[in-house]
Protein backbone atom coordinates (compact mmCIF):
# COMPACT_ATOMS: atom_id res chain seq x y z
CA UNK A 1 0.00 0.00 0.00
CA UNK A 2 2.85 2.37 0.82
CA UNK A 3 4.39 1.73 -2.60
CA UNK A 4 1.18 2.67 -4.36
CA UNK A 5 0.84 5.82 -2.26
CA UNK A 6 4.47 6.77 -2.95
CA UNK A 7 3.98 6.18 -6.69
CA UNK A 8 0.89 8.40 -6.64
CA UNK A 9 2.76 11.20 -4.84
CA UNK A 10 5.63 11.04 -7.33
CA UNK A 11 3.38 11.01 -10.40
CA UNK A 12 0.95 13.71 -9.22
CA UNK A 13 3.14 16.67 -10.35
CA UNK A 14 3.52 15.08 -13.79
CA UNK A 15 -0.21 14.58 -14.09
CA UNK A 16 -0.96 18.15 -12.99
CA UNK A 17 1.54 19.66 -15.42
CA UNK A 18 0.15 17.57 -18.30
CA UNK A 19 -3.39 18.82 -17.62
CA UNK A 20 -2.33 22.37 -18.47
CA UNK A 21 -1.26 21.44 -21.99
CA UNK A 22 -3.67 22.78 -24.58
CA UNK A 23 -4.31 21.26 -27.97
CA UNK A 24 -1.90 22.24 -30.71
CA UNK A 25 -3.26 24.93 -32.98
CA UNK A 26 -2.11 26.83 -36.02
CA UNK A 27 -1.97 30.57 -35.36
CA UNK A 28 -1.81 33.62 -37.59
CA UNK A 29 1.87 34.48 -37.95
CA UNK A 30 2.98 30.83 -38.08
CA UNK A 31 4.60 29.40 -41.20
CA UNK A 32 1.90 27.64 -43.21
CA UNK A 33 2.38 23.86 -43.03
CA UNK A 34 3.50 22.49 -46.36
CA UNK A 35 1.50 19.82 -48.15
CA UNK A 36 1.45 18.01 -51.45
CA UNK A 37 -1.97 17.03 -52.78
CA UNK A 38 -3.39 16.06 -56.16
CA UNK A 39 -6.29 17.90 -57.80
CA UNK A 40 -9.18 16.45 -59.84
CA UNK A 41 -7.16 16.75 -63.07
CA UNK A 42 -4.18 14.86 -61.65
CA UNK A 43 -1.95 17.90 -61.04
CA UNK A 44 0.14 17.83 -57.85
CA UNK A 45 0.00 21.01 -55.79
CA UNK A 46 2.81 21.67 -53.30
CA UNK A 47 2.14 24.68 -51.10
CA UNK A 48 5.83 25.61 -50.74
CA UNK A 49 6.10 25.85 -54.54
CA UNK A 50 3.51 28.67 -54.51
CA UNK A 51 5.72 31.14 -52.59
CA UNK A 52 5.53 34.57 -54.15
CA UNK A 53 1.73 34.27 -54.49
CA UNK A 54 -1.11 34.73 -52.04
CA UNK A 55 -2.80 31.36 -51.44
CA UNK A 56 -6.35 30.92 -50.17
CA UNK A 57 -6.85 27.43 -48.72
CA UNK A 58 -10.34 26.18 -47.95
CA UNK A 59 -11.09 22.80 -46.36
CA UNK A 60 -14.54 21.49 -47.24
CA UNK A 61 -16.63 18.36 -47.83
CA UNK A 62 -19.68 17.47 -49.90
CA UNK A 63 -21.63 16.41 -46.80
CA UNK A 64 -21.17 19.88 -45.22
CA UNK A 65 -24.11 22.23 -46.04
CA UNK A 66 -22.23 25.46 -45.07
CA UNK A 67 -19.34 24.34 -47.30
CA UNK A 68 -21.65 23.86 -50.26
CA UNK A 69 -23.30 27.22 -49.64
CA UNK A 70 -20.00 29.14 -49.70
CA UNK A 71 -18.54 27.45 -52.82
CA UNK A 72 -20.21 29.83 -55.33
CA UNK A 73 -18.88 32.91 -53.49
CA UNK A 74 -15.41 31.33 -53.43
CA UNK A 75 -15.66 30.78 -57.18
CA UNK A 76 -16.56 34.45 -57.73
CA UNK A 77 -13.60 35.59 -55.61
CA UNK A 78 -11.34 33.15 -57.46
CA UNK A 79 -12.31 34.49 -60.88
CA UNK A 80 -12.02 38.15 -59.80
CA UNK A 81 -8.39 38.02 -58.62
CA UNK A 82 -5.20 37.93 -60.74
CA UNK A 83 -4.22 34.30 -61.47
CA UNK A 84 -0.48 35.11 -61.54
CA UNK A 85 -0.53 36.50 -57.98
CA UNK A 86 -3.31 34.49 -56.33
CA UNK A 87 -4.17 30.82 -55.98
CA UNK A 88 -7.27 29.31 -54.43
CA UNK A 89 -7.11 25.69 -53.32
CA UNK A 90 -10.34 23.97 -52.26
CA UNK A 91 -9.19 20.94 -50.26
CA UNK A 92 -11.73 18.14 -50.11
CA UNK A 93 -11.34 16.75 -46.59
CA UNK A 94 -12.15 13.11 -45.77
CA UNK A 95 -14.58 12.78 -48.67
CA UNK A 96 -14.94 11.08 -52.06
CA UNK A 97 -13.56 12.86 -55.13
CA UNK A 98 -16.40 11.45 -57.27
CA UNK A 99 -18.92 13.30 -55.09
CA UNK A 100 -16.87 16.50 -55.31
CA UNK A 101 -16.72 16.18 -59.09
CA UNK A 102 -20.50 15.98 -59.21
CA UNK A 103 -20.97 18.97 -56.86
CA UNK A 104 -18.38 21.19 -58.52
CA UNK A 105 -19.73 20.45 -61.99
CA UNK A 106 -23.27 21.30 -60.83
CA UNK A 107 -22.09 24.58 -59.28
CA UNK A 108 -19.71 25.58 -62.09
CA UNK A 109 -16.64 25.49 -59.85
CA UNK A 110 -13.36 25.85 -61.75
CA UNK A 111 -10.88 26.44 -58.90
CA UNK A 112 -8.53 23.53 -58.13
CA UNK A 113 -10.12 20.92 -55.87
CA UNK A 114 -7.47 18.87 -54.08
CA UNK A 115 -8.03 15.42 -52.59
CA UNK A 116 -7.26 15.09 -48.86
CA UNK A 117 -9.28 11.92 -48.25
CA UNK A 118 -6.68 10.74 -45.73
CA UNK A 119 -6.78 14.08 -43.84
CA UNK A 120 -3.01 14.60 -44.24
CA UNK A 121 -3.25 18.37 -44.81
CA UNK A 122 -6.24 18.67 -42.48
CA UNK A 123 -4.19 17.24 -39.63
CA UNK A 124 -1.33 19.66 -40.31
CA UNK A 125 -3.80 22.55 -40.15
CA UNK A 126 -5.41 21.28 -36.91
CA UNK A 127 -8.94 21.48 -38.32
CA UNK A 128 -11.70 21.85 -35.77
CA UNK A 129 -14.53 21.45 -38.27
CA UNK A 130 -15.57 22.37 -41.78
CA UNK A 131 -15.41 24.72 -43.53
CA UNK A 132 -12.14 26.29 -42.43
CA UNK A 133 -10.14 28.71 -44.55
CA UNK A 134 -6.61 30.06 -44.41
CA UNK A 135 -4.78 32.81 -46.26
CA UNK A 136 -1.04 32.38 -46.80
CA UNK A 137 1.07 35.36 -47.88
CA UNK A 138 3.83 35.46 -50.50
CA UNK A 139 6.43 34.41 -47.90
CA UNK A 140 4.46 31.32 -46.82
CA UNK A 141 3.17 32.81 -43.55
CA UNK A 142 -0.39 32.26 -42.36
CA UNK A 143 -1.96 35.75 -42.29
CA UNK A 144 -5.67 34.91 -41.89
CA UNK A 145 -7.66 32.03 -40.43
CA UNK A 146 -11.44 31.62 -40.67
CA UNK A 147 -13.52 28.99 -38.91
CA UNK A 148 -16.92 28.57 -40.52
CA UNK A 149 -18.43 29.78 -43.77
CA UNK A 150 -18.15 33.27 -45.26
CA UNK A 151 -19.53 35.24 -48.18
CA UNK A 152 -16.17 35.30 -49.98
CA UNK A 153 -17.27 37.49 -52.89
CA UNK A 154 -18.16 40.41 -50.61
CA UNK A 155 -16.14 43.65 -50.92
CA UNK A 156 -14.60 43.00 -47.49
CA UNK A 157 -12.86 39.79 -48.58
CA UNK A 158 -11.95 41.10 -52.02
CA UNK A 159 -10.23 44.10 -50.40
CA UNK A 160 -8.51 41.87 -47.85
CA UNK A 161 -7.08 39.65 -50.60
CA UNK A 162 -5.98 42.64 -52.66
CA UNK A 163 -4.19 44.05 -49.61
CA UNK A 164 -2.10 40.86 -49.39
CA UNK A 165 -1.62 40.61 -53.17
CA UNK A 166 -0.32 44.20 -53.35
CA UNK A 167 2.17 43.81 -50.48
Amino acid sequence: MKKIFLLMIISLPLLISACGQGAAILKVGDPAPDFSLVDRQGKTWVLSELKGQVVFINFWATWCPPCLKELPSMQKLYTSLPKDKFKMLAILNKDKVSLADFVTKQKGITMPVLDDAQNVAGTKYFLTGLPESFVVDQQGILVEKFIGPAQWDSPRYFQMMMKYINK
